[in-house]
């Protein structure tokens, strides 16, 4: 027979243990479980309520944090827009000058020469850039007989004309354009008086 099988059962719930954590030696299971303060851990001494106080704490900070970064998200999309259509309204408004020149030269055309292969050619490449203008956004205003506004008309003279009422566009000199609703360039144009 061997020592193990010889060795008197143990009852637990009776004999003495040492617990380290809640430093009661010689006390039983059943009193060191009994030693411990309510809602204390034994382990670190931490009570239930500052931990899920401490945890409430860090939730909060970090649902804080999360919010921060979206809305920091959120405002570095907005910017990049900004500036993407910013880039867009300068080049858009440094081709301006040479749509005018199309323009001009195109109503400059003796008409017997209309049907020449070089004025279609440059009729051509006119209305190729107007596409592209209207493509990428750009609204023409030629505001001829309309109300003046000043927020999409600049006024460089007065006409005395019976032709149009008064304070409406009598003559569009250079033709504005808007980018949605954001006046890119405002039309050149003289107002009946």
């Amino acid at each position: 027979m061997t020592d193990t099988q010889n060795a008197p059962k143990r009852d637990e719930a009776t004999e003495p243990v040492m617990d380290a954590a809640a430093g009661v030696e010689g006390a039983t299971v059943a009193e060191a479980e009994a030693a411990k303060p309510n809602g204390e851990t034994m382990e670190s001494g931490v009570s239930l309520a500052e931990a899920q106080a401490k945890a409430a704490e860090y939730l909060d900070g970090w649902q804080r944090a999360r919010a921060e970064f979206a809305n920091y998200r959120k405002r570095a999309d907005k910017e990049r827009e900004e500036a993407h259509q910013n880039a867009v309204v300068e080049t858009l408004r440094k081709l301006l000058p040479v749509l005018d020149d199309f323009d001009r030269a195109l109503s400059k055309v003796p008409t017997e020469r209309v049907e020449d292969e070089l004025i279609k050619g440059f009729s051509l490449i006119h209305r190729k850039l107007v596409g592209l203008i209207e493509n990428a956004g750009l609204k023409v205003v030629n505001p001829q007989g309309e109300p003046f506004n000043p927020a999409y008309h600049e006024a460089i003279g007065h006409d005395d004309t019976s032709d149009v009422s008064s304070g409406h566009v009598s003559q569009v000199l250079q033709k504005g354009y808007l980018y949605g609703e954001r006046v890119i360039r405002p039309a050149l144009v003289r107002v009946a008086s």
